[in-house]
């Protein structure tokens, strides 16, 4: 600590923004829904005024007590299928106890004229806007959100060149992996030496645990000095086979993930409770025993991991080489072997010179120096420089690691990046072999080879997700699916007031969608198993996934009545039957809400059917996964493509047709 006090610093200032951007930042509870405010109903209108445009309404008894001359609110109309269809808003001009009237805040278009004016459904004044979207998720999130949630995620330059080459497209967090190297020809390697919160946690696991253990410390080094080396090479040629294997590895992807996987249950447990925690696969545990692997190898030398694993510190080995400034040793150097024992990158070669790849400038050398004969200087500084080799290092110009193993080494990432793309793609997702059977994924996710392509694994989506609707997928889909988040509807739906996942994500497989375009996002489609449906198997009457739908605002789901009874004459019986529930295909964008809520009542609690009798399918024709471009264009595209009724042909499917004529 002493000896580097900056970097320290650095150091912790990095792993408290990366906790507190994933606890609290991504922690999606800290708000409710706004109130909806009062609502006065059962006015009727009376008048309009042809001079001022004011509009004339009674208002019940008692109602007045509630308005203010001056006050703005928002008048709706009351559609005769029971909808409240929103007229805008409005300011009280004057008011009496038995009368408001009403003057439009943007003026009064001939279409709401003609819908004051003729229509005879019922009036209602509302204080907030009535239909509005809620988006207190949203909101919420980008209040917290001052720097990106994802920052940490999006300077890791091996996430998103890997990304780019797998899914041959332009990643957006390019710009930030290139502003992090460019900052390292000033600072070599320097995200790894003040930067990293993974490096920052492997030092705390080497101070208080691996000091004290020292069984199976390494003196010498041996063949596995290059492996980051070789672990780049081959995640990079997996990437151009179309794989991505660099969320296994890099650095910062593997500690989210253990914060997610080992602290998010902790915080759930702590501040929610234990119920609400999803229950694990064997993703979850592969992951964290990847987590306390990285960290056991410091119990073979400090910080093994990034000194001679780290695939991302391999890329700012690489960058090192156009580095501007270096460590440099003087003459007065004593020979001491201070710096090369405390030297936390293996940075320093036994003349007490720099191993200039692997150096990040961390200053630490330079603290112990008894002599302040190390300083750090541009590279082309020579004056009063110690000579090299001296004493002898017995290194080539490779380094000691020596030609032979370095060609062994690269001939090995060849085969293990080339094996590990076939191996893979044959263990993999299949996608052409079964489309029906896809995943369910977050909306707007890209199209599902892109989104294997692009999506690291690193957990951010499942934090930021309220009620873990999101969860990690396991090996369903073999080694290419796991840990890629899908919708487990079953445990919760997709809140309508939220489009965290995309905010958060760092490589655009979940695209960042304002709160408009999510909603009309389809992640699948809601189908409904007649066979288990209650009403439909004429057991008992059920509307638990009509009514979340309509609360949830998208209105996907009618009633139907089936099982209708007839008299001794042939008459329908009225009221007869079961109202049963029918997905309309155009409205509903697969949020799960209904399958949840079927499943927590009908199946848990009740325990009538075995599963869900609706559930969310994805697939061809059910979602909508575009690597760019509007959903609500293309809402509106399938509405206009939509066949006009034939009014010569103007059967209903048996399924749909009401015998009484009721607006169900």
């Amino acid at each position: 600590m002493l000896a580097s006090p900056f970097r320290r610093l650095s150091q912790s200032i990095f792993l408290i923004l990366f906790l507190v951007s994933f606890f609290y930042v991504c922690w999606p509870y800290g708000v409710k829904p706004a109130q909806e405010g009062w609502i006065i109903a059962d006015l009727d209108f009376k008048d309009l005024d042809q001079n001022s445009g004011h509009l004339s309404f009674s208002i019940p008894e008692g109602a007045a007590a509630q308005l203010n001359s001056g006050q703005d609110c928002y008048l709706s109309l009351n559609s005769e299928l029971g909808e409240q269809i929103n007229l805008g808003l409005f300011e009280i001009q004057t008011l009496t106890s038995m009368e408001v009237s009403l003057s439009g805040k943007n003026g009064l278009s001939s279409d709401l004229l003609d819908s004051i004016l003729f229509s005879e459904s019922g009036w209602s004044l509302h204080e907030t806007e009535p239909g509005k979207w809620p988006s207190h998720h949203a909101d919420h999130l980008a209040r917290k959100e001052i720097i990106p949630a994802e920052i940490i995620l999006m300077i890791d330059p091996l996430v998103s060149i890997s990304t780019a080459i797998a899914s041959k497209s332009w990643i957006w967090s390019l710009i930030s992996g290139g502003v992090i190297l460019i900052a390292c020809i000033l600072i070599p390697r320097g995200f790894c030496g003040y930067i990293c919160p993974l490096g920052t946690v492997i030092d705390l696991f080497d101070r208080f645990v691996g000091t004290h253990w020292k069984r199976w410390r390494i003196a010498k080094d041996g063949w596995w000095v290059h492996i980051k080396y070789y672990l780049l090479t081959g995640v990079l040629l997996a990437a151009l086979s179309g794989v991505l294997i660099s969320g296994y590895f890099s650095a910062i992807p593997v500690i989210t993930r253990a914060m997610l996987f080992i602290g998010d249950p902790i915080q759930t447990v702590w501040m929610r409770g234990s119920h609400l925690v999803p229950p694990m696969n064997a993703g979850h545990w592969l992951s964290i025993i990847l987590f306390f692997a990285v960290l056991a190898l410091g119990l073979l030398k400090p910080r093994f991991w990034c000194k001679y694993v780290c695939p991302s510190g391999a890329v700012f080995s690489i960058g090192n080489l156009f580095r501007i400034s270096e460590r440099k040793v003087e003459s007065s150097c004593i020979h001491c072997n201070k710096c090369v024992t405390v030297c936390p990158f293996d940075a320093i070669k036994p003349d007490f010179t720099t191993r200039t790849t692997d150096c990040t400038l961390c200053q630490t050398c330079g603290g112990v120096c008894p002599t302040h004969a190390i300083k750090f200087v541009d590279r082309w500084n020579s004056f009063d420089l110690k000579p090299v080799n001296d004493p002898p290092t017995g290194e080539t110009t490779l380094g000691r690691r020596g030609f032979l193993g370095l060609m062994g080494g690269a001939a090995l990432g060849i085969t293990g990046g080339l094996g590990a793309a076939v191996t893979t793609k044959m263990f993999g997702a299949r996608l052409s072999d079964n489309p029906e059977s896809l995943p369910v994924r977050p909306p707007g996710s890209v199209p599902e080879q892109e989104f294997l392509q692009m999506c690291i694994r690193c957990g951010e989506c499942f934090k930021a997700c309220p009620n873990h609707v999101l969860q990690p997928m396991g090996f369903s889909q073999g080694l290419e699916g796991l840990w890629t988040p899908e919708v487990n509807a079953n445990w919760a739906g997709c809140d309508s007031s939220c489009n965290a996942c995309g905010q958060v994500c760092p490589t655009g497989a979940i695209r960042a969608l304002p709160l408009e375009e999510k909603k009309a996002a389809r992640m699948g489609l809601a189908i409904v198993n007649e066979t288990t449906c209650l009403p439909f198997a004429e057991r008992e009457a059920c509307q638990l996934c009509v009514d979340e739908c309509a609360a949830a605002g998208y209105h996907a789901i009618e009633f139907t009545r089936v099982g209708t009874q007839v008299d001794d004459t042939g008459q329908i019986i009225p009221d007869s039957g079961f109202l049963a529930p029918v997905v309309l295909p155009e409205q509903c964008v697969g949020c799960g809400l209904c399958q949840t809520r079927c499943h927590g009542i009908n199946v848990e609690q009740k325990s009538i059917p075995q599963q869900s009798a609706i559930v969310i399918k994805a697939g061809p024709g059910n979602e909508d996964r575009t690597m760019d471009g509007s959903y609500v264009e293309m809402r509106k595209e399938r509405e206009a493509q939509k066949p006009l009724p034939n009014p010569e042909n103007n059967s209903i499917p048996e399924t749909l047709e009401d015998p009484f004529g009721d607006p169900f």
